[in-house]
């Protein structure tokens, strides 16, 4: 097991939990605290260069006599304002410090987003690929040959086994050109409605390509989900019918969870509305839209990358890093955008 030094003590890797806001935190306290002693070391110099000046006033008063006190006055003097210039350069240090510390922050926050937003895509163009690639399947297609009494049975077993295989779906079904469902995973008891006037039915058949719909509540299972729908071809060319996945939205939470954030700070991805669709508290998806934050904002607007601070007037700082999506392969994305909030 791997392991390193802190204090004297080896701990393990595996063990630790290293919140870099907490010790941006710490690092902000420990500069107040130098910024402390700064100020002390300026009312010091303040009050030896009152006395100086004091000094050499009495000095000038006992003229010939006070000529040897004037000198050391003069050094006093010459102390005191050596002393003052100091404490304002390390001023600026310690602000510098701060600062820089803070931009640290800020463009590891945008790392964050952009790396949420980039695993999300990646994670979404490989069940753009399932899609695609279970809807050439044999026993798909057979689904619409009349003289086969066993085709949908066959296929409604090939699309268990695959949910079952797969585990990120919450069902598989194939649809004739109508929008009628003819064979299920799961719901078998779906077989024979009709999902004609769904969106994501009417954008599949729209666009003669694989569509991907924004995420939606199910109300058969009451959970969220997208939906992955393509035309099934047959080998002359002709659409022959629909196979539609549904996608389980609790998955993408693997990568909400895994994002390297402090405990304070919080994980949004926004659709390009605006609004919610996953949240590192699970609050507010599909409810709350954060358009009024310049950071969604500027992500929602196809900012790629990109971060920014607010003050709300009290010791806090919240630093927003946002990204876009850029999609992944043959994957464009949904103008979804992921937005990271830490507070220091």
């Amino acid at each position: 097991m791997e392991k390193y030094a802190k204090g004297g003590d080896f701990l393990k890797v595996n063990e630790l939990s290293i919140d870099a806001s907490i010790l941006l935190v710490e690092l902000k306290e420990a500069n107040q605290n130098m910024g402390k002693v700064i100020e002390s070391i300026q009312e010091v110099a303040k009050h030896t260069n009152l006395l100086s000046l004091n000094s050499a006033i009495e000095a000038a008063r006992a003229g010939e006599a006070g000529r040897g006190f004037r000198v050391v006055a003069d050094e006093i003097k010459k102390l005191a304002t050596r002393s003052l210039a100091s404490t304002k350069e390390s001023t600026q240090i310690v602000e510098n410090i701060q600062i820089k510390a803070n931009e640290v922050m800020a463009v590891r926050t945008a790392d964050v987003a952009y790396d949420t937003i980039d695993k999300i895509d990646r994670n979404l163009f490989e069940r753009n690929c399932d899609a695609q690639a279970w809807a050439r399947f044999d026993k798909v297609k057979h689904c619409f040959l009349a003289d086969d009494p066993q085709r949908i049975a066959a296929c409604n077993t090939l699309l268990k086994s695959l949910v079952e295989i797969y585990e990120v779906y919450i069902d598989l079904y194939v649809l004739d050109p109508e929008g009628t469902i003819v064979s299920a995973g799961v719901h078998t008891e779906l077989i024979g409605k009709n999902f004609a006037d769904k969106p994501w039915f009417i954008e599949a058949k729209a666009a003669n390509a694989i569509s991907v719909s924004d995420l939606y509540l199910s109300p058969l299972e009451n959970r969220y989900t997208v939906a992955y729908t393509c035309p099934i071809v047959s080998d002359e060319g002709e659409v022959l019918g629909y196979f539609s996945t549904r996608f389980n939205w609790d998955f993408i939470y693997d990568i909400i969870d895994s994002a390297r954030i402090g405990k304070n700070g919080e994980v949004y991805v926004l659709n390009k509305e605006g609004y919610v669709i996953a949240s590192r508290n699970r609050k507010g998806v599909l409810k709350d839209n954060l358009k009024h934050l310049e950071a969604a904002r500027r992500a929602i607007n196809g900012e790629t990358y990109g971060f920014l601070f607010e003050n709300n007037g009290q010791k806090s700082t919240k630093i927003y890093g946002y990204a876009h999506t850029r999609g992944y392969n043959a994957y464009q994305g949904k103008n979804w955008s992921a937005l990271i909030c830490e507070t220091i």
